[in-house]
C-alpha cells in the first residue's frame, strides 16, 4: 500500500497542492491513487472531468465511449484535438491523459454501455460518473450504479444551462435516486439533443469541472454532497440554484416496494 512516505519527489511535487491543503494531505492523495472512476461519455462533460480527475492523480480511469472524434467536437470536447479526427475517442483520451499525467491507467472500454454490460463494467470501479448525452443512459447508470451499489455523479449540459447531482441511494434513506426527481424518461424528441439545441462550448467546460468537483469530494470524503439537492446553472444570467429534494417512497427503485430489481426493463 502506497504511503505518503512512499511518494516519489515527482509525486511530491506534482500533488503539492493538493498534500498542503489539511482536508486532503498524504493520505488523501494517497486514496486518490487508489480509487477507480469509470467515465461514460468522453465528450463535452467527460473531457473536462477526465482531465481534472488525471490531474488530481485519480490512479485508474475506466473511459466508456463508442463514438469517434469528429471536427464538430472540438468546439467542446478539450481533451481531443485535430490530430485525432476519426480515432475512437477512448483512444484520443487515453493518449492525452498519458501525456497529462503517467501515474494514472486508463481503462478504455470503446463500447456503447448497455443493460447487458452495465453491472459488469461498474463493478471493477468505486464511484461512476456519467457524462452521457441522453436519457436512457443516465435512467441506465441510474439503477445499474443502485443495483451495484456504487456512488454516482452525474450531469447534463443543453444550450445555455447545466445541472448536476450526486446519487447513493445504495446507503438507504434519506438519500434519493435519479427516479426519485424524475421517475421515467420524458417523451422521445421532448428535450432536443446538443446536437439539435445547440451548447455553449464553455458551459462543458463549467460543470464538467464541477462534475470533476464533486467526484474528488465523494473519493474523499469532503464538504457536503449533492445528494439530495439538484445544482442547476444558467450561465445566460450568471445564476446559480441549488433545488433540494427527497427520497420518494413510491419510487421504483429505491421505494418502499420496488418494482425494479434488475436491468431487464431497459
Amino acid at each position: 500500500m502506497l504511503s505518503a512516505m512512499d511518494f516519489t519527489d515527482d509525486q511530491l511535487h506534482r500533488y503539492s497542492r493538493h498534500i498542503i491543503l489539511p482536508e486532503v494531505g498524504g493520505v488523501g492523495q494517497e486514496r486518490l491513487l487508489r480509487s477507480k472512476v469509470l467515465v461514460v461519455g468522453a465528450g463535452g462533460l467527460g473531457a473536462p472531468l477526465l482531465l481534472y480527475l488525471a490531474a488530481a492523480g485519480v490512479g485508474t480511469l475506466g473511459v466508456v465511449d463508442d463514438d469517434v472524434v469528429d471536427r464538430s467536437n472540438l468546439q467542446r470536447q478539450v481533451i481531443h484535438d485535430e490530430s485525432g479526427l476519426g480515432r475512437l475517442k477512448v483512444e484520443s483520451a487515453a493518449a492525452r491523459i498519458a501525456a497529462l499525467n503517467p501515474d494514472v491507467r486508463v481503462q478504455a472500454h470503446p463500447t456503447r454501455i448497455t443493460r447487458d454490460n452495465a453491472l459488469e463494467l461498474i463493478g471493477g470501479y468505486d464511484l461512476v460518473a456519467d457524462g452521457s448525452d441522453n436519457f436512457a443512459t443516465r435512467f441506465l447508470l441510474n439503477d445499474a450504479c443502485f443495483l451495484a451499489k456504487k456512488p454516482l455523479v452525474s450531469a447534463a449540459i443543453l444550450r445555455f444551462d447545466g445541472q448536476i447531482s450526486s446519487y447513493k441511494a445504495h446507503l438507504g434513506a434519506p438519500h434519493p435516486c435519479y427516479r426519485c426527481l424524475f421517475p421515467e424518461p420524458p417523451p422521445r424528441g421532448l428535450v432536443p439533443s446538443c446536437s439539435e439545441g445547440g451548447v455553449l462550448g464553455a458551459l462543458a467546460g463549467a460543470v464538467g469541472s464541477l462534475q470533476a468537483t464533486e467526484v474528488l469530494k465523494e473519493l474523499l470524503g469532503l464538504g457536503e454532497s449533492l445528494s439530495g439537492s439538484l445544482l442547476m446553472m444558467d450561465t445566460l444570467h450568471a445564476s446559480f440554484q441549488r433545488i433540494g429534494f427527497k427520497r420518494d417512497p413510491a419510487c421504483a427503485l429505491c421505494g418502499d416496494h420496488p418494482t425494479i430489481h434488475d436491468l431487464s426493463a431497459h
